[in-house]
């Protein structure tokens, strides 16, 4: 006899939030469904180790789905647990009445290793069959029962519950769906939702899949290789190769695999890939932050920006956690001490990845950094916690290696020679360009190595780098070597014998902020310097190029000159003669225009240029 029973929630309300607002996408459906019948079997294999008579000899572990494109119907079946009447009623008539939450609560004295995992703790998730569906009858029946039960709604408000024949234990979840829905009946589209969502759950996933002449066959579906459930001596090197492809879409093996379980307090398991190269979406799209998160092996978020920092995104893979609370659409983490719990642990082994890595085959290490380091030198300005593990990582060219040879801060330090203090680098596009700065030239006497910064992010992140490992790091062209007692004296010496020329410069070259005698340079007649605590030369080139200068045009610099060149001591000479003479202004606006070129910047004015050194040249000639 059939009964007639309303919700015992307001259900109209609840079920709106549950289509329009609680899941993003509709074909959450199935993975809800499949999550309830896959913790339906583990209840009852739970069940079972005190009475096997619940088995009724089916072992047969299996989640069914049937299409029926005449019927316009969908069916979930398992062979689990099964409802009677009472359970029926208790678990589908109550809105966030969880069986599952409440069988979990029943467990809490058992031996924890024998618990299954469950998921469907917030009693929700059945009713995001209502989504794609107008009607859905659950026909059901209990472990030990000898008749079942089938419950009936059209998620109106009401449910009706009556008497059904079922062949064994289990239940049946049938889909009536909607006319816009029916894609759901094509075999393509479930076994895609499978693969995201379902494709590693314990259990097999079938599909009954109707061939020609009337006959349906059983196929599987899911895959259930979780390979981060299985121990990482186990997972060979082809089988992680398949998977990171898999997720990835590289073609390409990946640069190093982080393995691991964490144990104690808070359990969790990870499997993430290190790309040798940049991937198309790092390059072309929009690119998604952190690995696939898993509980229990059901997808639950394809991209958890909360368990990686944005500068490892490059990182790929799986989170498996059963210990993570979720909202009560599973898609969204509330916010818990635990991510960042599982976010050091993370970015720990990654770090320590990374290093090994770089250790034991650096050609591969090269190429990655080549490709990614970039991305890795993001978080010297945002991750402040971790720049010293950071900065291990970086390879960097510098005066002392041949082109396409890197060497680490570590081993900067190691060779500095007695005297030196700092480490000091030099940033610009060209390698080929910086070598030749005049600014290089005090250093290069000395025999002083000098990092050469050829990244765009560089200009951007060092100057916010006071120190590695209490070395300080220096700006090459703001900052230069301490002058020795000898050169001290010949420097003082100079600034008298030059004062009067130099502030006469000062006075007719408009755009600098000062003219100064230098003991930097030994080989060229000027250079272009900053205030060290003012904006890197190279970084306010890059933001001109995009548009972004500062307020007020270029900020001013500081011209220096040698004052052991020949024609720093000719300007010395027309001036003596001739404080006047309109030379000095012509030939002091060449040496600043050459010391712009000579550091890789453009000309403001090329014209005015090519002019002054024309009428040079038709003078010599």
């Amino acid at each position: 006899m059939s009964e007639k029973h309303a919700f015992k929630s307001e259900l109209q309300q609840v079920l709106n939030i549950i289509t329009h607002s609680l899941y993003s996408h509709k074909e959450i459906f199935l993975r809800e469904l499949i999550s309830n019948a896959s913790d339906a079997i583990d209840k009852i294999r739970f069940n079972s180790l005190q009475n096997e008579a619940l088995l009724e000899g089916d072992r047969d572990w299996k989640i069914r789905l049937s299409m029926d494109k005449e019927a316009g119907t969908l069916t979930v079946s398992d062979n689990g647990i099964g409802m009677d009447h009472d359970a029926i009623i208790d678990n589908l008539g109550t809105i966030a009445k969880s069986g599952t939450k409440a069988f979990l609560e029943s467990l809490k004295a058992a031996d924890a290793a024998a618990k299954p995992g469950l998921i469907g703790q917030f009693g929700v998730g059945f009713y995001s069959a209502f989504m794609v569906a107008d009607t859905v009858t659950v026909v059901s029946r209990a472990a030990g029962a000898a008749q079942g039960v089938k419950w009936v709604s059209d998620g109106l408000g009401e449910f009706t519950v009556e008497p059904a024949e079922r062949a064994g234990r289990g239940t049946d979840v049938i889909l009536h769906l909607k006319e816009d829905e029916k894609e759901f009946l094509g075999e393509h589209r479930l076994r895609a939702v499978v693969k995201q969502f379902s494709d590693f759950i314990e259990h097999p996933v079938v599909m009954d899949v109707p061939r020609e002449g009337g006959e349906a066959s059983e196929e599987p579906v899911n895959s259930r290789k979780a390979l981060w459930l299985r121990s990482k001596v186990d997972v060979t090197e082809e089988e992680h190769n398949a998977f990171y492809q898999q997720i990835t879409g590289d073609f390409d093996a990946p640069a190093k695999v982080i393995h691991y379980a964490a144990e104690g307090a808070l359990e969790f398991r990870a499997l993430l890939y290190i790309p040798k190269r940049k991937s198309w979406e790092l390059q072309f799209a929009e690119p998604k932050v952190g690995p696939k998160l898993y509980i229990n092996r059901v997808q639950i978020m394809d991209n958890c920006e909360a368990l990686l920092p944005p500068y490892l995104r490059f990182v790929k893979g799986v989170v498996d956690c059963s210990d993570l609370p979720l909202n009560v659409s599973r898609e969204t983490l509330q916010h818990n001490p635990i991510l960042d719990r599982i976010q050091k642990s993370l970015v720990k082994n990654v770090f320590q990845a990374l290093a090994d890595l770089r250790t034991s085959d650096p050609e591969t290490y090269a190429t990655f950094f080549k490709e990614l380091g970039p991305l890795l030198k993001e978080g010297l300005a945002r991750d402040f916690a971790n720049r010293e593990q950071i900065a291990d990582l970086l390879l960097f060219e510098s005066t002392a290696t041949e082109p396409g040879r890197t060497l680490t801060l570590a081993q900067y330090v190691e060779a500095m020679p007695e005297g030196q203090k700092d480490i000091f680098y030099l940033a610009g596009e060209d390698r080929a360009v910086l070598e030749h700065a005049p600014a290089l030239e005090a250093y290069r006497r000395r025999g002083w190595d000098v990092l050469l910064l050829t990244d765009p992010i560089d200009a951007f992140v060092f100057p916010g780098i006071p120190d590695y490992k209490g070395t300080a790091l220096k700006a090459a062209d703001r900052n230069q070597p301490d002058l020795e007692p000898e050169e001290k004296k010949k420097a003082d010496e100079d600034l008298g014998t030059f004062g009067p020329l130099l502030a006469a410069l000062k006075d007719r070259i408009t755009g600098i902020k000062d003219v100064r005698l230098t003991r930097r340079l030994t080989e060229s007649a000027s250079c272009l310097t900053a205030d060290e605590d003012a904006m890197d030369p190279h970084m306010e080139r890059l933001l001109q190029k995009l548009g972004q200068g500062g307020m007020g045009g270029p900020q001013e610099r500081i011209l220096e000159l040698n004052p052991e060149h020949p024609v720093v001591k000719g300007l010395l000479d027309i001036f003596r003669k001739d404080p006047a003479d309109p030379r000095l202004e012509a030939y002091g606006l060449l040496l600043h225009d050459q010391a712009l070129l000579a550091e890789g910047s453009r000309l403001a004015d090329p014209t005015a240029f090519v002019k002054r050194l024309n009428d040079l040249l038709v003078k010599g000639i």
